[in-house]
Order: C-alpha cells, then structure tokens, then sequence
C-alpha cells in the first residue's frame, strides 16, 4: 500500500496524494467535483498502474478528501493551481491527465498552461465550462443573491454545496469558446445515458481541440460516474494503448 504524503502547496492548506513510482509518463488522476483520491475510478486505475508498473499520482484538491482547507473557500482557480503544483513539485517528466467530470476540465487548463508537459489527455465524462450550463436560471440567481447553492448530494449523504466563489471563478476560466491549442493525443469517454453532463459536450470538446489525434467512445447505457466494471475496463484499456503510442 502506498503512504499518504502531503506538499505544502499552498499557505492554508496541506494537500494530501498518493505517488506510485514506475514507468512513465506518469499517470495524473484529476477528480471531479466534492470527489477526491479515493474514488472508485482513481483506485481503479491506481491498482491497474501498478499491474503494469506504471507511475500513477492521485491527490485531493484543497478542502477535498483528506486534503486541509475549508471546502466552501475553495474556487475552480485553487484547484488548478493545486494539479499544476501536483505536476511542477511531484513529478519528472511527461504526464498524462486523466480528469473526470470537472477533472476534465482542469486538464485542459493544464495543457495549456503546461504544453511541454502534458502528453495526453483522457477525459470521462468531462465537464468543461459546466458553470456556464450546468445551473439554471433560478440556481444562478441564488448563488449571486444567497452566495452559495445547496442541492442534493446523488452520491452521498451530505448535500453538495456550490458557492458564488466557485462559480464566478468557473465563468472566468470558460474554455469551449475558442479553439484550444492543445496538440497532445486525447482520448474521451462519455455515457450517453449521463444525466449530469450531457453527452453532446464531449462532442463540442471534441471539436474545439487543435490536436488532429481525438477519439471520443460513447458508452450506449453508461452513466455520469462510468465506474461499472465494464467502464472501468474500458478506462484501463483506453489509458493503456494511449500510453503505447507515447
């Protein structure tokens, strides 16, 4: 089992992350929202890395799993810079970015601001700019008036929370409305049967990247969290035979 370290990125909090060494380019899990390192597609390609001797880096973003930092202080903004110090302070060479949800959309962010590091892409049911779409008119108002959005939490009991913070700092870091001069190969995965990110949106991704290497695999009944064993299958196998083409 590999130990719990923690880097002290930032001045309010110790980020918690697991590091396996071993072949690379290394393998960098981004989480989705409220999600942290030990969720079940994260552990799954964890314990798949180190079938294959595989460098793997899982951690949780500030205010996430066991991570320091007040959760509802935390924007889209803290997150980035929190995966940039993962990959700038952890790690040697290449990295490839598998991001789900909102993962998916803090890896574009970060082959941008990392071009020379980032050797792919995998996205699972990526969510970018899901501020912009991902709230209703009503809910949008509430978080401008109220400064904060308390909805039922699908995968746990505690409701999920969504602050006024989050969300403007989200709108500020938009990404689908200009092509991205991303070159690296990316690979998207999406279940037509999500609820929570429509499955058109890795379609527009899929069209707004520069990169002339983009596959994009619907999953006919697979939903937002794509973590059945099937789908778990299919993450591994899509992350191995990108990582044969590096």
């Amino acid at each position: 089992m590999i130990r719990i370290d923690y880097l002290a990125a930032r001045d309010d909090a110790l980020l918690a992350y697991q590091h396996r060494p071993g072949r690379g380019p290394t393998l960098v899990f981004l989480p989705g929202y409220g999600s942290d390192m030990e969720g079940g597609k994260a552990v799954a390609l964890d314990a798949w890395a180190e079938s294959q001797s595989r460098a793997m880096l899982r951690f949780d973003y500030g205010g996430c799993g066991i991570s320091g930092g007040d959760f509802e202080a935390q924007t889209l903004r803290m997150w980035l810079d929190d995966a940039l110090a993962m990959i700038d302070r952890l790690v040697e060479g290449p990295v490839v970015l598998v991001g789900s949800s909102m993962g998916g959309w803090l890896m574009l962010h970060a082959a941008l601001a990392r071009p020379e590091r980032v050797a792919g892409l995998v996205g699972i049911a990526a969510a970018p700019d899901f501020t912009a779409w991902g709230f209703t008119e009503t809910q949008k108002r509430t978080l401008l008036t109220e400064g904060r959005l308390v909805e039922p939490n699908p995968y746990g009991e505690k409701p999920l929370v969504t602050t006024r913070a989050f969300w403007e700092s989200g709108e500020a870091l938009r990404v689908l409305h200009v092509q991205l001069p991303i070159d690296c190969p990316v690979r998207l995965l999406h279940g037509l049967a999500d609820s929570e990110v429509p499955y058109q949106r890795s379609w527009e991704l899929a069209q707004q990247l520069r990169s002339a290497d983009v596959q994009l695999t619907y999953v006919k009944k697979g939903d937002h969290r794509l973590s059945r064993d099937q789908d778990i299958a299919l993450l591994t196998a899509t992350v191995s035979t990108l990582l044969e083409t590096l």
